[in-house]
């Protein structure tokens, strides 16, 4: 069962990777924008002029723009907590899995 695993483990690990590199080698020359430009482009084309509901509140406090490295920075807590959190909570599964298999052998 363990070698399945593992087999299951690799195929998948190779899928992911195969996602995430394929797109940059059949599509030369493509723009790979975020999200948060493309809506307000579309939102231009079909509307005309467009005008946000609401400034971002960090914006707001310093007074302009936030630039781009701070932008950055903030994504990359955001992601860092996240992940953290998700690592926690896998590893408690892993942990109370463990102990339960504990359990059965004594």
């Amino acid at each position: 069962m363990e070698k399945k695993r593992k087999k299951i483990f690799a195929a998948l690990i190779i899928a992911a990777i195969l996602i995430a590199a394929v797109p940059f080698f059949l599509l030369k020359g493509a723009g790979f924008g975020g999200s948060d430009d493309a809506g307000s482009v579309m939102a231009e084309e079909i509307h005309g002029a467009y005008e946000p509901w609401f400034t971002p509140v960090l914006e707001s406090i310093i007074g302009g723009e936030i630039p781009g490295e701070i932008e950055s920075l903030l994504f990359c807590i955001q992601t860092g907590v996240g992940v953290g959190i998700l690592a926690f909570f896998m590893g408690r599964l892993y942990e109370r899995r463990k102990l339960g298999r504990d359990d059965e052998e004594l």
